[in-house]
């Protein structure tokens, strides 16, 4: 019987792009759609860590106890109680980036502003702070193309999402949501470079960041909450909004776009990975509109041909003998896969 056909890397890493692209549209849409509901920014936070937690703490303690059996009694890495399959230094480094610090500014800044300024500042945001990050810590070279691709990137965002921005300088406390949307692309740049420097697996690294953000930040959020320092709704919620929770937030956000992210940055490496998630403020303006009855300006339609037009340039491949970052990444992967 003749095996059956292995996909191509380039298959492998379009399709985890489009997977990515579309659970990260869907997360600005629910988040829309979700901001008048019951649940708390923390509380949805506790949902996702729960939700993905529910998945990938038996695959970790799977993963670390089959590398255990087959090591016959030599030492293996793991960390925390044999749940996580990395170290433990890779393991709260992206924990604290990838796993704490995104989810908890993210739904924190939600509380200050609105969602529109989310769908600009989440994913527009991130393919600069990628770039800069890379060239600092990676030595990467960002060429005049993706200068120019980023340039064309950031105007498209501010078209997308401009007219909602400019409200920020009127005063209150919308600055501060910016800020925090910010941070937290800020940290998903982080975790994307610690993902490419140390050529981290996919399952593993998204593991290993759901445990040490499950471990740190639930048990002390619910002690807090008991005691009645920190609001939570979770007692009183509908049962069902806390399941969706838990399923999209846990297992859409997490475990299914934790693991095409980090594919995605194995085949394109991670500033031409974080350039393709900036079709996410279009698309999600759209379905935005389509869905949510929000309306339709000129500036959407000009700010997503910009972007488009970005990562057009972006995502060029180097000259021959030029720095690749994807080609660069690659042999580092299949090394933490052996």
């Amino acid at each position: 019987m003749p095996a059956a056909p292995r996909l191509s890397p380039r298959t492998i890493g379009i399709g985890a792009a489009v997977i990515t692209v579309l659970v990260w549209t869907a997360f600005i849409v629910i988040a829309r759609a979700s901001a008048a509901r019951s649940l708390t920014p923390f509380d949805i936070a506790v949902a996702r860590m729960c939700g993905a937690s529910l998945v990938l703490m038996p695959w970790g303690a799977w993963l670390v106890r089959k590398a255990r059996r087959e090591a016959g009694g030599a030492p293996v890495v793991s960390s925390l109680f044999g749940l996580s399959p990395l170290g433990l230094r890779v393991t709260a480094v992206g924990g604290v980036f990838g796993g704490l610090g995104y989810a908890l500014l993210a739904y924190s800044g939600f509380f200050y502003a609105p969602a529109a300024h989310a769908s600009v500042l989440l994913p527009g945001s991130l393919p600069l702070w990628t770039a800069v990050l890379a060239a600092v810590v990676l030595r990467d070279r960002i060429t005049p193309l993706r200068a120019a691709g980023l340039a064309l990137i950031v105007v498209g965002d501010l078209l997308v999402g401009g007219s909602s921005l400019l409200h920020s300088f009127e005063g209150g406390d919308v600055w501060k949501g910016d800020l925090l949307f910010m941070s937290a692309a800020f940290c998903w740049a982080c975790y994307s470079i610690l993902a490419r420097r140390e050529g981290l697996d996919a399952v593993r690294a998204t593991i290993a960041i759901t445990v040490f953000a499950t471990l740190t930040f639930v048990p002390v959020y619910a002690l807090l909450a008991t005691a009645g320092w920190v609001s939570s709704h979770l007692g009183s919620a509908p049962v069902g909004e806390i399941a969706f929770q838990m399923l999209f937030q846990g297992i859409g956000s997490v475990v299914i776009s934790g693991i095409t992210f980090t594919k995605m940055i194995q085949y394109f490496g991670p500033v031409r990975s974080t350039m393709i998630t900036a079709l996410v403020p279009g698309l999600s303006a759209f379905a935005a509109v389509a869905l949510l009855g929000e309306p339709l300006h000129w500036s959407l339609l000009a700010g997503l041909l910009l972007v488009t037009g970005g990562i057009l340039f972006g995502v060029q491949r180097a000259r021959p003998g030029a720095p690749a970052t994807a080609t660069l990444l690659v042999p580092a992967a299949r090394k933490a896969d052996a």
